[in-house]
């Protein structure tokens, strides 16, 4: 019970710190998913029997608590997003997701192919599972809330993209599952995976986003206290479009994206729209500290035991080679200016999607060098925290400068 209560210490200060303390690093090479890793690493040292941080140990657990992060941060990028859905405008994301997403599978899959001896089924998981950047870890180099003029097109992109490619991970991570099991697998795989459950999302998606617009807008809240209250109804329309894109068997995490870019499009000067943000964006930061938390546990509960120098090779190559190499690549041609280039490729941040489908696979399947997998991934993260968090802010704003003289 003692050591119950000392995590709720800590989460609470995790959460506080969430709220207070953003203003006060952006000055500092530091930022406050670093110090709630820490937490938790110092917390899981100093505490006995505290969950097991373990997305394979616990999967059950550990998919469904990531899975809940995930879904309200791609509702919280949608309603955010002031710039409208559309090819051209959204030309660079395309161009990620089209080109640097598929391409970093196919590398991080043959790095652990041939580098780590991982068999071609375990191999394509980690390209699969790492392939997504991350809404929920990514705010410094995502636009500000709706209506707040605060729409580079780096941010931009970076926020697009965090919102789609959380959804385009998954027939990956499902072809993975699929080699694993054996047998012929790939139309099966590519009419289920990719295009029933794409569509269906997709449709989803759209319907409910139109839905909850007419019932949302339909009355708006006019007093504070109602403003308080009704701003949680973009928390549960994101659980009811999750639900019925499930369902429906398609991709939850697509459909909630969809569903907030079009609820966004109804009346979109409407203040409304901010209470909205609000609401899915405080729920975030309550869970992605308790994940943070977590993830500095499962460093001190032993998850880089399996890291040897190719693991940690993999993973810093990832972080700083492939995604930055693929990514600008991607971006030739596109029109944006070098200096964008550069911070859109460098800045694929990894987090909470990686290890939702890691647990995910893991409850599926018994992946051969499931703890090498863990142990690489969560470097990934832990680099992508120190690496993007300490230099995001300065980075980003000094492209807005560079751009703009």
């Amino acid at each position: 019970m003692s050591e119950y209560k000392v995590f709720l210490v800590v989460l609470g200060a995790a959460i506080l710190a969430s709220s207070v303390l953003p203003r006060a690093l952006r000055s500092l090479p530091l930022s406050l998913p670093i110090l709630q890793v820490v937490a938790g690493f110092v917390l899981y040292l100093a505490v006995d029997n505290l969950p097991v941080p373990d997305p394979f140990a616990e999967g059950t657990i550990a998919e469904r608590l990531s899975e809940l992060v995930v879904i309200v941060s791609l509702t919280a990028a949608g309603l955010k997003l002031d710039r409208r859905f559309g090819w051209r405008s959204w030309m660079p994301t395309w161009r990620l997701l089209a080109i640097a997403m598929p391409l970093t599978i196919a590398a991080t899959a043959l790095l652990g192919w041939g580098l780590l001896g991982l068999v071609p089924a375990s191999a394509l998981l980690l390209g699969a599972v790492i392939a997504p950047t991350d809404p929920v870890l990514a705010s410094d180099v995502q636009v500000g809330g709706p209506n707040s003029e605060d729409e580079t097109e780096v941010k931009v992109t970076l926020t697009a993209e965090a919102g789609l490619n959380d959804a385009l991970a998954f027939p990956f991570t499902n072809a993975a599952i699929a080699l694993l099991a054996g047998g012929p697998w790939l139309v099966g795989w590519f009419v289920d995976d990719v295009v029933v459950k794409l569509a269906s999302a997709l449709i989803v998606g759209y319907a409910s986003g139109r839905a909850l617009g007419w019932l949302v807008f339909r009355s708006p809240p006019t007093t504070q206290l109602a403003r308080t209250t009704e701003g949680i109804a973009a928390v549960g329309a994101t659980l009811l479009v999750y639900g019925l894109a499930e369902l429906a068997h398609g991709y939850g995490f697509l459909a909630v994206f969809v569903a907030a870019l079009v609820l966004r499009d109804h009346e979109r000067d409407h203040e409304y729209h901010e209470v909205l943000h609000e609401a899915t964006e405080t729920v975030e930061r309550l869970g992605s500290a308790l994940l943070l938390l977590l993830v500095g546990g499962a460093v001190a509960q032993g998850g880089l035991g399996s890291l040897g120098w190719r693991e940690a090779f993999v993973a810093v190559a990832l972080v700083v080679v492939v995604r930055p190499v693929f990514g600008w690549l991607s971006l030739l041609g596109t029109g944006l200016h070098r200096v964008q280039r550069l911070v859109i490729a460098g800045f694929g941040i990894r987090g909470m999607g990686s290890i939702y489908y890691l647990a995910h696979a893991g409850v599926d399947a018994d992946f051969p060098g499931a703890a090498r997998i863990w142990s690489v991934v969560l470097m990934t993260i832990l680099l992508s925290v120190v690496v993007h968090g300490a230099t995001a802010s300065r980075a980003v704003s000094r492209s807005e400068e560079l751009v703009a003289e």
